[in-house]
């Protein structure tokens, strides 16, 4: 079956949208990826989005347009990338406009029946509140995923997504997907995306390639400083989530006094260097060491953060490679994984880890905005049952 998924995150750079054949094999699936598509939101739609988002404080006018002009949004990429193609269903995930994981509140929008309607098919989306019903911080939801696609049965692999936040996925070798934990680890590029939207005016809204950070140098004292006072989150044990609320804008406000020295390039070098950081130091306490780390998302194309990255990690025998090596693109992949999501939640199968979120139990995720929802019902059980054959 062919799924359409859509993602977009908390850098607010824009909506992905991949096309995902999908085929259940064994306990897990055969995900190929038929068709991928990035689209940019426009300044003005984007700084609608800002300043909707904390510590602002939105009108129900506001985000009831917001919620509307996302799902054409989401609709309108959607029919491009699958043109041609029969789709059986849509997976969602929404944008984020406010996350509290410690206090299990969540809430995305993106209004899925305007994409029912543009599409002609089921839509399965909101994964994340079933998790905060169960007690857990709806946060990270794609490990279930990363479990299916990267677990190995010959070494330790930990998954890394480089996306606003960071968050990785620890799959201990040869371990089941209720095996794996997982937590955010702090900022991905959300602060690097800020400080230079802030020091070059808005020209630019991150650091293309990691260039200036390239041409910087990290400041060590103001980096320990960071993690000194961000100790709050950083400190916690897994599992965890956090978002934009503490590792976004405001915190550069928060820590003015240690940025207001630092040129364009040595601060992009810094914030690269505090990501690098919270993630590794958070992996020598809870991860695995001499394990395979498989990078996805968008801080992947900072080459900077990327070399920092490497070679902290091989300090503790650990070896970074691309998910690309792995046949997931790093562009497609959270894309991909809320298509493996939703056919999860027609199957009826709980897809979230307690190990990762926190919750009393497993979670049955997302719902469904229905279209023909019998005829795709039918087609996932011959699928399901096609596999049991085997």
């Amino acid at each position: 079956m062919n799924a359409v998924g859509l993602m977009t995150g908390t850098s607010l750079d824009g909506i992905d949208a991949a096309v995902v054949a999908l085929e259940p094999r064994g306990a897990g699936y055969a995900a190929r990826l038929v068709r991928f598509a990035s689209e940019p939101f426009s300044p003005e739609f984007r700084a609608r989005l800002r300043a909707a988002l904390p510590p602002n404080a939105a009108t129900p006018a506001e985000v009831a347009a917001l919620d509307g002009e996302l799902g054409d949004l989401f609709a309108g990429i959607a029919r491009r990338v699958s043109a041609g193609i029969p789709i059986g269903f849509a997976a969602s995930h929404g944008l984020t406009l406010f996350h509290r994981g410690e206090a299990s509140q969540t809430i995305q929008i993106g209004d899925p029946y305007r994409m029912r309607d543009a599409l002609g098919a089921s839509v399965v989306f909101d994964f994340r509140r079933a998790d905060c019903a169960l007690g857990g911080g709806g946060a990270p939801l794609v490990p279930y995923v990363d479990a299916l696609l990267f677990a190995s049965a010959e070494r330790d692999t930990i998954a890394l997504n480089l996306g606003g936040i960071a968050n990785v996925t620890v799959l201990p070798c040869g371990g089941a997907a209720a095996d794996a934990t997982a937590w955010d680890t702090g900022p991905g590029n959300m602060l690097i995306d800020a400080f230079v939207a802030r020091r070059t005016e808005g020209a630019q809204t991150y650091d293309r390639d990691g260039a200036h950070a390239a041409r910087g140098t990290p400041n060590a004292a103001v980096v320990s400083e960071l993690m000194a006072r961000e100790a709050f989150y950083l400190a916690l044990p897994p599992p965890k989530s956090t978002g934009r609320e503490r590792f976004g804008e405001g915190l550069l406000d928060a820590h003015a006094d240690l940025f207001a020295p630092l040129s364009l390039e040595d601060g992009a070098a810094t914030l690269c260097a505090f990501t690098v950081a919270t993630i590794c130091d958070s992996l020598a306490e809870y991860g695995l060491p001499g394990a395979l780390v498989i990078a996805a998302g968008g801080g992947t194309h900072n080459e900077t953060l990327m070399t920092l990255l490497a070679a902290r990690l091989a300090r503790t025998g650990c070896t970074l490679e691309r998910s690309d090596a792995h046949g997931v693109p790093a562009d497609a992949k959270e894309a991909v994984a809320f298509t493996i999501l939703g056919y999860e939640t027609l199957r009826g199968r709980p897809a979230s880890l307690p190990g990762a979120t926190g919750a009393r139990r497993p979670a049955l995720l997302g719902a469904i905005v229905p279209f023909e929802l019998e005829g795709l019902l039918a087609q996932i059980r011959a699928e399901v049952a096609a596999n049991h054959v085997r």
